[in-house]
């Protein structure tokens, strides 16, 4: 298995530097948002981070990689992020070298530019920390470097960003890219804004198979050293992420383009998380709140799960998050080589049974992230329970369904009254999400809605994704809601 580039893929360009001179903030900026962790303290991006930018119609795909230090090579962890920062490097087709123009020309800094120049790749020299015209000037002592006219940018303000773009572009197959002019640049705005009109049922579905066209977004989560990092490296094929022992080597969530068997994923590896009581420091705060928002964004979640140690109260509340989040979920017992027979791995199921004893539509697979065992059965389980994440049951079946649970046990009375359900339709997908149209809302309890889709489940399997039910009162003639 290995990670496979797609066709007419755009060119990439590496950010790269010497510690601390905002190549993070400076990849935020190009790509959009926050997605790469910003702090003070130097080393903190450790892997490789891969995202997209757009300049006036010429795509190009970014990496930030961590600070080059050659003089940290001793150390394990330091020697792991110089090597991801040369791979990313080298599979650039430019290069950009962030200096700190406020700190001067280091001597590191003209250790890393020889380095650069010696790799034969083009080079853009982006002179950060330039954040007005007075400090124009500092960019000339960076003439030394040898890497051609310093462009003078402010990462955390955007001044310069646009030229700085412009001078990496030119080095793209067709070359430069004439900049629009102020109408152009505004009508372009109105385009980007441009939402096609359209009956709002019908864009519900157009946007489920829209989302079924993307790549299916797989985020593995867990307690620090959990092996999280070990499964990523091993499905891509190669080191994408750092492993060592000590807890919290990743810090970003490192995302990873990957194909197999003809399907497209990303893969999303994330901070370790653990209890907000032993989480202390800002850099470790932020990674979890980062790590935490992964979920958010994906369709299966993979619970990593440490089997040396055992399955712990941390593990069950994130599966219990995941859930609520409403997305698909797989158990990854990891290090399962270190299980001592049938007996143990008996003693450890029931364990698992316990733990997760609200979530026993999760299925469970033993792994071995070092060795491989059991990996390609993960990404069945992945792909299986993506299918039910995204399954739909037609109102007509449902309602079949419906009739039979009704008849044999119907709802309990409400304050002395009937309570009477017309019809159930899925209002939506990912995950399945059901409508229960019924004269008196409040009078169909929670305990008969788990009921509801305990019944779902035993029907339809949904195995590996949360169900939701939802009660509304029907009102007039019509079936409000109900989506044919």
């Amino acid at each position: 298995m290995s990670a496979v580039e797609a066709p007419d893929i755009a060119p990439l360009v590496a950010i790269v530097g010497r510690p601390n001179v905002g190549k993070s903030t400076l990849y935020n900026r190009l790509v959009g948002g926050r997605p790469a962790l910003v702090h003070d303290s130097p080393g903190l991006t450790r892997d490789r981070r891969y995202g997209e930018a757009d300049y006036f119609g010429r795509e190009m795909r970014l990496v930030d990689t961590g600070g080059l230090d050659p003089e940290a090579e001793s150390d394990v962890i330091g020697a792991g992020i110089h090597r991801q920062a040369w791979r990313a490097i080298d599979e650039a087709d430019v290069v950009v070298l962030v200096v700190d123009a406020t700190a001067g020309v280091t001597p590191l800094d003209r250790e890393v530019a020889a380095q650069i120049r010696k790799s034969g790749k083009p080079v853009v020299l982006a002179a950060n920390k330039i954040d007005s015209a007075k400090r124009d000037p500092l960019v000339a002592d960076l003439f030394e470097l040898g890497l051609g006219e310093p462009i003078a940018v402010s990462a955390a303000h955007g001044r310069g960003v646009d030229e700085l773009l412009e001078a990496v572009v030119a080095h793209f197959p067709g070359g430069d890219v004439e900049a629009p002019g102020e109408d152009d640049e505004e009508g372009a705005d109105d385009s980007d804004n441009d939402e096609a009109p359209g009956d709002e049922a019908f864009e519900g579905r157009a946007s489920e198979r829209d989302a079924e066209k993307q790549p299916l977004r797989v985020a593995f989560v867990g307690k620090p050293n959990a092996g999280k990092s070990s499964l990523t490296n091993r499905l891509l094929g190669e080191e994408r992420s750092l492993v060592h022992h000590v807890p919290g080597t990743t810090t970003d969530p490192v995302d990873s383009r990957f194909e197999l068997g003809g399907k497209s994923y990303i893969l999303v590896d994330t901070a370790g998380i653990r209890r907000k009581a032993r989480v202390e420091a800002d850099v470790e705060k932020i990674a979890v709140s980062m790590a935490l928002g992964q979920v958010e964004r994906a369709d299966v979640c993979v619970l990593v799960i440490d089997l040396s140690i055992g399955p712990s109260e941390q593990d069950a509340h994130l599966a219990g998050a995941i859930a609520e989040a409403g997305k698909a979920l797989v158990l990854a017992l990891n290090k399962s080589d270190l299980l001592a027979g049938d007996a143990a791995e008996k003693e450890l199921r029931q364990k698992i049974k316990d733990t997760f004893h609200f979530l026993d539509w999760a299925p469970v697979v033993l792994l071995s992230a070092e060795r491989g065992d059991g990996v390609d059965r993960l990404m069945d389980l992945v792909n299986r329970v993506a299918v039910q994440f995204r399954r739909r049951i037609t109102t007509a079946e449902l309602n079949r369904f419906f009739a039979e649970v009704c008849e044999v046990v119907p709802p309990p009375l409400h304050r002395g009254h009937a309570v009477r359900i017309q019809y159930m339709t899925q209002g939506a997908t990912r995950p399945p999400t059901f409508i229960v149209w019924a004269n008196q809302p409040k009078g169909v309890s929670p305990s008969y809605r788990r009921f509801l889709i305990n019944q779902l489940r035993k029907r339809y399997g949904f195995r590996g994704t949360p169900l939701r039910v939802f009660v509304k009162v029907k009102q007039g003639k019509h079936k409000h809601g109900e989506r044919r």
